[in-house]
């Protein structure tokens, strides 16, 4: 045979057995269940290769601050056959001790000592020692003795990972981080938000490892064939602190109203991207839970809010001028004797312009489009298709319905269809939908697509970027949106939202309230009725970073948006922009430093030093306390102890909100909270006795 045909013949054979191989683990991963047998001493074991579960990738916020994370648990179990007898003989009894002092609610040392001879004698070679222990805990348990000779020698037997996906905060934006479920059975997926929508990221690649046939059942034993490929993770565009502010809000909110449910997104204006989403609805205990995303998949009546769409078709088709006036008398008839009124009981508000009838909310709004369009509703209808508002948005998330918005000739157009719609009835979308078209005109007509999803990460490197996507670039000529943009800013300041300005910065926005069908499909009377309260817009008006919608369900108390979601919108645009500090002025560090040292009221340690630090400002820390109070000397700031007696209400003048809660809740009380800013009042006395769970009521002031 030649060089060249035994070359030839050394090929075909690796390359044979590279087949061989490559068919052997096709097999074990699409059965894992071939049994073959081991031999450990004069013992045959049957035992089997299995899929190794990987190490799922977790979900960031933007600051990279987990917001779903993998957790690892070991159940620890032992095989005392394997220890030689003269290590078990002179070791058991301080195995067993160890045993106590680590699990002090459980075996006395007799008992575990009894309980591991017992298992040695009987043969059991996987006897149970705990479950779900975590890592750490592992750890420890590896150092005592018999065990610090590990498995093959001590026996110990710790490798059986339990993998649990966590989310560390709670319900705080819990179904829009969803999950991932497969039924075994069927093989039908489940796939619900964030998780599920990037599963195929998240979950990483199948390992190999070994299992043992033990009398308790198939074991792992930790002997690993092919290590599995952990997840990457992803980086959210969530802030987790705008979360928070919106999630306390909205919860506020709705127990103060009394209301069934509701929903928060905030949205960057410039991007697209969601910076906070929060759904909280009742359970059958009345509790609010986030067990449905509302602002996703709930198709309702917008109501007011979309007046904004019926007054830009008409000056986009120059159909009136927003300065034109109109007869707004509070009663409106149309088609077949149907009658719309005012809301500030039909009273109406005289001869006032366009834009004033929209500031105010007036209905005549939808006499005016009646009349501009009685004639081709159809053109009305596609442009409403032109500004995205009657199509889906494409989310990466499951769950978005198209919007319902009837068109001329189909069964529900009627002779009323047109001035109702444009009024935000006969037609539904949900709250994202409304949101991302508000969006569009705060962008100046670039109609974006919500993402979630910044980036993802595979071992710290960035393998995929998403960038900001646009779904329509252009939905109204500049003219029409600076217009529309100016009525916004107008409801803010002469009209339905008037009470929501802000001192710090300028809102642009609408208020909603739309009368919701009851389960028969009718809208109730006076005293049945059910309403929708909502208000969306953006912030700063004349420089936008976020747009906001806020809607509350079915409140009790009062149902005008104004005063039920405007509430919630105003107090997250006041918090998130006075704690942002990159929107105000930057400290000049070229000029030099006043003398005059800033006044730091009572606060907590972290916040203040950080503060301190970044603004370049001397300061002397001598606590380790978390809460600290302050002094001033020789041009530095002292940050001396502040106590607080355990059983005392302590004093919270002077604190952030934040700071506010944080302390008295962490005493127990229960606190209710209006106003933003600084705390200027407190209903329970400082130094006064409480039990726990009382409540507190504390009132906050620029």
């Amino acid at each position: 045979m030649t060089y060249k045909q035994r070359a030839i013949t050394v090929s075909l054979g690796f390359f044979g057995i590279g087949l061989a191989v490559i068919f052997k683990v096709y097999q074990i991963q699409r059965e894992g269940r071939k049994h073959f047998l081991t031999n450990e001493g004069d013992q045959t074991i049957p035992s089997r290769l299995v899929e190794r579960t990987p190490r799922q990738g977790d979900i960031l916020d933007i600051n990279l601050v987990p917001l779903v994370t993998t957790v690892s648990y070991y159940d620890i179990h032992m095989d005392p056959t394997v220890v030689k007898q003269e290590i078990f003989d002179a070791e058991v009894s301080n195995l067993a001790e160890g045993l106590a002092k680590f699990f002090p609610n459980g075996r006395t040392a007799i008992q575990w000592d009894n309980y591991i001879r017992s298992g040695r004698k009987n043969g059991n070679r996987y006897l149970n020692i705990a479950k779900k222990l975590k890592n750490s805990q592992r750890q420890k348990l590896r150092e005592l003795p018999i065990f610090n000779l590990g498995r093959m020698k001590g026996g110990i037997i710790d490798t059986d990972e339990i993998i649990e996906r966590d989310k560390p905060n709670g319900n705080l934006l819990e179904r829009t981080l969803g999950y991932y479920k497969l039924d075994e059975k069927t093989k039908k997926e489940l796939r619900v938000g964030i998780e599920g929508a990037f599963y195929d990221y998240l979950r990483g690649e199948n390992g190999i490892e070994v299992e043992q046939k033990f009398s308790t059942g198939w074991k792992k034993i930790g002997q690993i064939v092919k290590e599995p490929v952990e997840g990457a993770s992803l980086v959210t565009s969530i802030d987790k602190e705008i979360q928070e502010v919106a999630h306390s809000e909205l919860e506020n909110q709705l127990n103060v109203m009394k209301a069934d449910h509701g929903c928060v997104i905030v949205m960057d204006v410039k991007t697209g991207f969601i910076k906070a989403i929060s759904n909280l609805g009742r359970n059958k205990k009345g509790e609010l839970t986030e067990s449905y995303n509302y602002a996703v998949g709930e198709l309702e009546t917008p109501g007011s809010t979309f007046k904004l769409a019926a007054l830009m078709a008409g000056l986009e088709d120059r159909k009136f001028k927003i300065t034109d006036t109109v007869g707004a008398y509070g009663k409106y008839v149309f088609a077949g004797g149907a009658t719309l009124q005012d809301a500030n009981d039909g009273r109406g508000y005289g001869r006032i312009t366009i834009q004033k009838a929209f500031e105010k909310s007036s209905n005549v709004i939808a006499q005016i489009i009646h009349n501009a369009y009685k004639k081709d509703p159809s053109n009305y209808i596609k442009r409403l298709d032109k500004f995205g508002v009657t199509k889906p948005l494409e989310l990466d998330i499951l769950g978005e319905p198209t919007p319902v918005c009837y068109r001329p000739g189909h069964l529900k157009w009627s002779g009323t269809s047109l001035p109702w719609t444009s009024i935000g009835y006969e037609l539904q979308m949900t709250p994202l939908q409304v949101l991302a078209f508000y969006n569009a005109v705060a962008n100046n007509g670039q109609f974006l697509k919500p993402q979630f999803v910044k980036e993802i990460r595979r071992g710290g490197r960035i393998i995929k970027v998403y960038p900001k996507s646009v779904l329509y670039n252009n939905i109204a000529s500049k003219e029409t949106i600076d217009i529309m943009k100016r009525c916004l800013e107008g409801v803010m300041t002469n009209g339905t939202g008037k009470d929501l300005t802000s001192s710090q910065f300028t809102i642009a926005g609408k208020t909603g309230t739309a009368k919701l069908r009851n389960d028969a499909g009718t809208f109730g009377d006076k005293n049945t009725s059910t309403y929708q309260a909502s208000f969306v817009g953006y912030f700063p008006a004349n420089d936008p970073i976020y747009s906001c919608i806020v809607v509350i369900s079915k409140p009790k108390v009062e149902y005008y948006g104004a005063r039920v979601s405007g509430t919630v919108f105003a107090a997250i645009a006041n918090k998130v922009y006075a704690s942002r500090l990159a929107y105000h002025e930057a400290v000049n560090q070229s000029k030099k430093k006043s003398a005059e040292l800033p006044i730091i009221k009572t606060g907590h340690k972290r916040d203040i030093t950080y503060v301190l630090n970044h603004l370049g400002i001397a300061y002397q820390l001598n606590s380790g306390n978390n809460w600290v109070k302050s002094d001033t000397i020789r041009g530095k700031i002292l940050l001396d102890k502040k106590e607080f007696k355990k059983d005392l209400v302590p004093s919270v003048l002077g604190m952030t909100a934040r700071d506010a809660v944080f302390l008295l809740e962490e005493k127990g009380l229960k606190v209710k909270m209006s106003g933003y800013g600084k705390v200027v009042s407190q209903s329970r006395e400082a130094g006064t006795a409480f039990a726990k769970g009382e409540l507190i009521k504390i009132e906050l002031a620029p």
